[in-house]
């Protein structure tokens, strides 16, 4: 499958349509009583991050800060720096300025989902601190390319269908792996780059199917991963039966719940089966690959075989 999808020139180039964080919201971000998680208190020092979640987009990467921020040892930004991908000029001590302040003992994070499919995001990360520790939100290739295709569809509704999009020839059924919503889910081929400079043991990948169904779970693996203490439990969540998917209550239990905003959860568009079932069969070597790879089973073949 190598072969099939040697890396198209542009391929990893931004989305126009992709969201981005200005200046302005970064430096509010690192600010006292900025989005830097919980309440930023105005003590402690800003610290470069110790732990980054890099991917996916679309696979449930802000349900994952949010949840880890409820966390007391955790200080995060809200808003994605983009710096190993966009603002990387700017220079670590930029990036620095855009962290919260924390006290000794407590984590930094950041997350930024395009790290994952950036060539050079795992070198400069490397480089930053070889110890760093990474977290990947996975989920079936296949729904998240109609996702990424669904929230691009929501900012610029003229775009060509689904359909059109994902393939290069239709009657020959020639996957397009050069468009950024397929070429995001080829795990294993993004994963080869990042194992070149971090160990295994260094990456934890969260199932995006699980954060939904099981987010108790999968934020104990997070925290132990993370080294922290499983503060994070079925306590702080419950099931938004309108979103359809889990929402996070406040400690203190008086205050409303935090849900994810409007952008989250949307509707998916109707794709023609046949289109589904060649898009399965695209990803299928890639997703054993990839399970070969992490030594983790995804069950994403099995999930589509009991629809």
């Amino acid at each position: 499958p190598g072969e099939a999808i040697a890396a198209p020139s542009g391929a990893f180039e931004r989305d126009p349509q992709e969201s981005s964080t200005t200046d302005e919201e970064l430096s509010r971000a690192g600010s006292p009583g900025g989005r830097g998680g919980g309440t930023t208190p105005d003590y402690g020092e800003k610290r470069l991050p110790q732990a980054l979640i890099i991917g996916v987009k679309k696979g449930g990467t802000r349900a994952l800060l949010e949840a880890i921020r409820a966390h007391p040892d955790v200080r995060a930004v809200g808003t994605e720096p983009h710096f190993f991908d966009r603002n990387y000029e700017k220079g670590l001590e930029w990036y620095r300025n855009v962290m919260p302040k924390t006290l000794d003992g407590q984590i930094t994070m950041e997350k930024t989902p395009s790290y994952f499919v950036t060539n050079e995001a795992p070198r400069r990360i490397h480089s930053m601190a070889k110890d760093t520790k990474l977290i990947v939100v996975v989920r079936n290739p296949v729904t998240r390319a109609i996702s990424d295709y669904t929230q691009t569809l929501s900012k610029k509704p003229e775009i060509p269908t689904f359909e059109v999009l994902a393939f290069k020839n239709r009657t020959l059924g020639l996957i397009d792996a050069s468009w950024s919503a397929i070429r995001i889910g080829i795990y294993a081929l993004h994963l080869e780059n990042w194992l070149q400079y971090f160990p295994l043991s260094q990456i934890l990948f969260v199932s995006g199917e699980r954060l939904i169904t099981d987010p108790a779970g999968e934020m104990a693996k997070v925290q132990d991963f993370l080294g922290l203490k499983r503060i994070v439990t079925e306590k702080h969540f419950y099931f938004n039966k309108t979103k359809g998917f889990p929402c996070l209550k406040k400690p203190e239990d008086s205050s409303a719940p935090r849900c994810l905003g409007k952008s989250k959860g949307r509707t998916h568009p109707k794709i023609d089966p046949d289109v589904i079932h060649r898009l399965r069969k695209f990803y299928k070597p890639f997703n054993v690959m990839f399970y070969q790879m992490t030594g983790q089973d995804f069950q994403w073949e099995q999930e589509e075989s009991e629809k």
